[in-house]
């Protein structure tokens, strides 16, 4: 009972001194242009936060609330996704065929350049430009483009930047975030933070080859873009998105590899996390009727289920047909060829519900690239929900595309995941990975910790976002947490210059003791000859 009260009285005090920090009413301009619905779900309780702290937000982006809310307005966007559209789900032909490393960078650069041009031309866009509306913080995604920091400028607002994956190799740079790829693997790569001498090597050339790509693909067309909408004047976008007040990112350290972050990038893991809710009568009777517990699979919002090849569909099948527990797959389809009695379909699952019951006992998921996502791939959810670990499930993964290798080599090393590759489905391999964590206890246990940690936190993530926004707003923008980093060459942060000046001073020093040597010795050897001769 007295810690009961203590916890509530914590609460309380927590919120009240938020409520004492609180600035003025503000006004919030957010540019979220991508159509991946989830990755709107990780931000959309964040402005629905702001507003409820007296603030006022405009949202320019594809997904309007249901109902209105007082100090929330939409600028709904439509048919500006063009080519790629994550939004509209994927095959898992192409999700295979399409996106290698190298392929996926240009793709996000790709998505991210056409995204800019068809928004900044967009009716509903222009005639919101031309209102000449006052803001005081522009809120952008920083996955695919920098286009639209200009609008900072444009409004002498401040630019907090959300992203929505661990940090993006472009945008440590701006932010003078530490990137060594000695221990921080980049996104793209199947590492963890653990590495050995091959590794270590690929992922310093990845990480310098997927700077270049997108400096190309990405940042010189979104310069032109800018200038053509914003006019000539315009800054570089380089130096803009060095002014960056702050950058929220979508990662906790106890799911990601720990590493450096500067004070302007603040870590808000699960600010989208909602409280559990109650599930479907339907769906809650059939956990509850698992005497062995329950499969959980789902390949995600991203990637459609139904589109798996005969082959894998029913490896899959058979092998959970040999299972004594039950199996909830989010299968998109009206029907399961060849479903067995031990598998119930639904073409959408509320995961965060489901996993916060005691019932499930695993998740077979493939941990998918977006925020629904896979920068916190038991964070994150299809549709937006929290996943595995905040409820300490352990997960068999089959990484597709994007930061899915490196997320799941985290989770492996953690002792919380077992890999299933997807070129080597078949029966056995499912049934053998399935086991390897329903056999092995120290999965769960492995799985329940980790939870725990990332439930550990002075405020919850969704209060710390609130609380560093509106920091950044009392300060003006906050100057004094921008790193000095920024401002140095890249031969500067590297100290190059100063190891090739120590170099030359020792190489000087070496070149003048051997010229002394040289003279002294030289000498003497001349006066011994001399000697010699008058000898």
């Amino acid at each position: 009972m007295f810690k009961s009260t203590t916890q509530v009285c914590l609460l309380v005090l927590t919120s009240l001194l938020l409520v004492l920090q609180s600035v003025s009413s503000a006004r919030f301009l957010v540019i979220y242009h991508s159509k991946i619905r989830s990755r709107f779900s990780m931000v959309e309780p964040y402005m629905k936060a702001l507003v409820s702290r007296g603030h006022q937000v405009v949202v320019v982006g594809h997904y309007p609330q249901k109902q209105p809310i007082p100090n929330y307005t939409d600028i709904i966007l439509e048919e500006v996704a063009g080519g790629l559209n994550p939004g509209a789900g994927l095959s898992v032909e192409i999700a295979l065929k399409t996106f290698n490393p190298v392929m996926n960078v240009i793709t996000v650069a790709d998505f991210g350049v056409h995204t800019c041009n068809a928004v900044l031309l967009h009716p509903e866009f222009i005639k919101f430009i031309k209102s000449n509306q006052k803001f005081d913080a522009v809120i952008y995604d920083l996955l695919h483009t920098d286009c639209f920091l200009p609008l900072s400028t444009k409004y002498g607002a401040v630019s907090i930047g959300v992203s929505p994956t661990v940090l993006m190799p472009w945008v440590n740079d701006p932010m003078g975030n530490p990137d060594n790829p000695s221990y921080i693997p980049n996104l793209f790569t199947p590492y963890s933070d653990q590495m050995n001498f091959i590794a270590r090597t690929v992922n310093s050339v990845t990480m310098v080859l997927f700077k270049v790509i997108y400096y190309f693909k990405s940042y010189r067309p979104s310069q032109e873009i800018a200038r053509q909408h914003f006019g000539q004047d315009v800054p570089e976008l380089d130096v803009l998105a060095r002014n960056m007040s702050l950058v929220l990112v979508n990662s906790h350290f106890s799911l990601n590899s720990p590493r450096p972050l500067v004070p302007g990038v603040v870590e808000v893991g699960g600010m989208h996390i909602p409280p559990p809710q109650q599930l479907p009568k339907h769906i809650q009777e059939y956990l509850d009727s698992a005497e062995h517990g329950v499969i959980y699979f789902s390949l995600g919002s991203v990637i459609q289920a139904k589109t798996l090849p005969a082959d894998k569909r029913d490896a899959f099948l058979q092998a959970f047909a040999e299972l004594p527990q039950k199996v909830l797959w989010k299968w998109e389809g009206e029907s399961l060829p060849g479903q067995p009695k031990n598998v119930h379909i639904e073409k959408w699952c509320p995961q965060a519900d489901i996993l916060s019951k005691n019932n499930p006992f695993l998740h077979l998921f493939h941990l998918p690239l977006t925020p629904e996502c896979g920068s916190i791939p038991l964070t994150w959810w299809p549709d937006g929900h929290p996943g595995g670990t905040v409820w300490g499930v352990p997960i068999v993964g089959i990484p597709f595309f994007g930061d899915q290798k490196t997320n799941l080599a985290n989770l492996m090393a953690k002792g919380i995941a077992v890999k299933l590759d997807y070129e080597e489905i078949t029966k056995q391999k499912v049934l053998d990975s399935l086991r390897t964590i329903l056999e092995q206890p120290s999965y769960m246990e492995n799985a329940r910790h980790t939870a725990q940690i990332y439930r550990d936190r002075p405020l919850s993530a969704l209060d710390t976002a609130i609380f560093w926004t509106e920091y950044v707003l009392r300060h003006k923008g906050a100057p004094h947490l921008r790193s000095a980093a920024v401002d140095l060459t890249w031969y500067q942060y590297f100290l190059l210059d100063v190891i090739a000046f120590i170099a030359a001073i020792i190489l000087l020093f070496l070149l003048a003791v051997r010229k002394l040597l040289t003279l002294i010795f030289g000498s003497k050897k001349t006066t011994h000859k001399k000697k010699k001769k008058e000898n």
